[in-house]
C-alpha cells in the first residue's frame, strides 16, 4: 500500500516512462480515475476512492504552492520534479466540479530539442522553415491548435539560429518550457503586470537581433510584434488559427494594418502533430507496442510564403482570389497515400477543410 506521497511520485515516474504529456485526476460520483494522455489519446491507468483522490490533489497543491483550503475557485501552480536524475517541470491546474476538484498535470521534460529535420514528416518543409532564419528582419508566425507542437518548433528554430548565426536572441514565454543557454529568456507573469506587450516593449530596448514571442494573444502584442519586425528585428511567434491563410485574417482582426503586414510578414506556417502508422500493428497500435517505439509522431507544415503569401494578402484586401498554397488537406492525403499516416488522420484533423 502506497502512501499519498509515494503514490504521487509513482504517478509522475510512470507518466514520464510512458512519455505522457498530461496526467488527469478526475473525481466521479463513487470513485476517481487517473488517466494519461499519450499521443493525443487518453488511457485509464488507475482507479481510487474519492478520499484518496482528494488527498492526492491536496498533496500536489501543497507542492506547487497553491491554496489547499480553496476548493471553490480554479487554481494553477508549478513545480520541478526529478525522475531518474533528470529534471521535469510540472504545470498544475485545478478545476472545481460537481464531484470535488479535478487536477490536470502538464509534464514538460527538460530534454534536448530535436532538430527540425527530425520533427518534420516531409524534409522539404523543414529546409524551407530553416531558410527563413537567414532574414535579418521580418515576422514569421506559427499557427495551429493546442498540442500541435508549435513551441517545440520554435525551440528547434532557436537552436538552429544559435548554431549558425551570431545573434542576440531574446524570448518572451509563458511558461519557459525549456532552458536554453546563450539565449535571454523572459518569463511572462500577468499577475505581476509582466504581460507579453509590456515585456516586448522592454525587449526592444535591449538590442535584440531575434525576438521570440511565445504567443500573440491580444491586439497590443500583435501590433508591437509587427512594429518590432518593421524596425529591423526578426520576430518569431505563434497564435491560434485554423490554417495558414486564416492566420492573416486573425492578425487583421487584432487590428494590424494590412500595409504593415505586406512590409513585414515573411512566412506563415500552420502545423499539426500527427500519429505515424505502426510498422507492427498498422493503423491501430496497442499501448504496449506504442511505448516500445522510439518515433511515434511527426509534424506536417502548411507553409505560406513568397508569391503565395502576397496573393493571400491581396485577397484579404479584396484585390485577388487564389488558393494560396498546398493545403493541410493535400498534405494529409499525401501522408496517407505514402503509408506514413493512418487513414483516420484525415477525419481527425482536416475533414472540415475538405474542398
Amino acid at each position: 500500500m502506497y502512501t499519498i506521497e509515494a503514490l504521487g511520485g509513482k504517478l509522475i515516474e510512470e507518466a514520464c516512462r510512458m512519455k505522457a504529456s498530461d496526467i488527469h485526476i478526475v473525481p466521479g460520483e463513487k470513485e476517481a480515475v487517473i488517466r494519461f494522455r499519450i499521443d493525443d489519446e487518453l488511457f485509464n491507468i488507475e482507479r481510487m476512492t474519492r478520499k484518496e483522490c482528494s488527498r492526492l490533489i491536496s498533496h500536489f497543491k501543497f507542492l506547487s504552492s497553491m491554496d489547499i483550503g480553496e476548493r471553490r475557485q480554479p487554481q494553477s501552480g508549478a513545480l520541478s520534479f526529478v525522475v531518474k536524475s533528470k529534471p521535469v517541470h510540472l504545470r498544475m491546474s485545478t478545476l472545481p466540479t460537481i464531484h470535488e476538484e479535478s487536477l490536470v498535470i502538464r509534464i514538460l521534460p527538460k530534454e534536448k530539442t530535436p532538430s527540425l529535420r527530425r520533427l518534420s514528416l516531409f524534409p522539404n518543409a523543414a529546409i524551407t522553415l530553416l531558410s527563413f532564419l537567414k532574414h535579418a528582419h521580418g515576422l514569421m508566425i506559427l499557427s495551429g491548435p493546442t498540442g500541435s507542437g508549435k513551441t517545440t518548433t520554435l525551440y528547434s528554430l532557436i537552436d538552429h539560429a544559435k548554431q549558425h548565426f551570431n545573434r542576440n536572441i531574446i524570448t518572451l514565454e509563458d511558461p519557459i518550457e525549456s532552458r536554453s543557454s546563450g539565449v535571454l529568456q523572459v518569463q511572462v507573469n500577468e499577475k505581476a503586470g509582466m504581460t507579453y506587450s509590456v515585456g516586448l516593449k522592454a525587449v526592444l530596448r535591449h538590442d535584440p537581433d531575434m525576438i521570440i514571442v511565445g504567443e500573440i494573444r491580444d491586439a497590443e502584442t500583435a501590433k508591437l510584434a509587427v512594429r518590432a519586425a518593421l524596425t529591423g528585428h526578426l520576430v518569431l511567434s505563434s497564435m491560434h488559427a485554423k490554417n495558414a491563410k486564416g492566420t492573416i485574417y486573425r492578425l487583421l482582426e487584432l487590428g494590424v494594418n494590412i500595409t504593415e503586414l505586406e512590409q513585414t510578414l515573411i512566412a506563415v506556417s500552420a502545423q499539426r502533430l500527427v500519429n505515424l502508422v505502426c510498422p507492427f500493428c498498422g493503423d491501430n497500435c496497442s499501448l504496449y507496442c506504442k511505448l516500445s517505439r522510439r518515433v511515434r509522431r511527426a509534424s506536417i507544415f502548411e507553409l505560406l510564403y513568397g508569391k503565395n503569401l502576397n496573393f493571400c494578402i491581396r485577397e484579404a484586401k479584396g484585390e485577388y482570389l487564389n488558393n494560396c498554397s498546398e493545403k493541410l488537406t493535400s498534405l494529409i492525403r499525401k501522408g496517407i497515400a505514402l503509408g506514413y499516416l493512418p487513414a483516420e488522420t484525415y477525419d481527425r484533423w482536416v475533414y472540415h477543410e475538405a474542398e
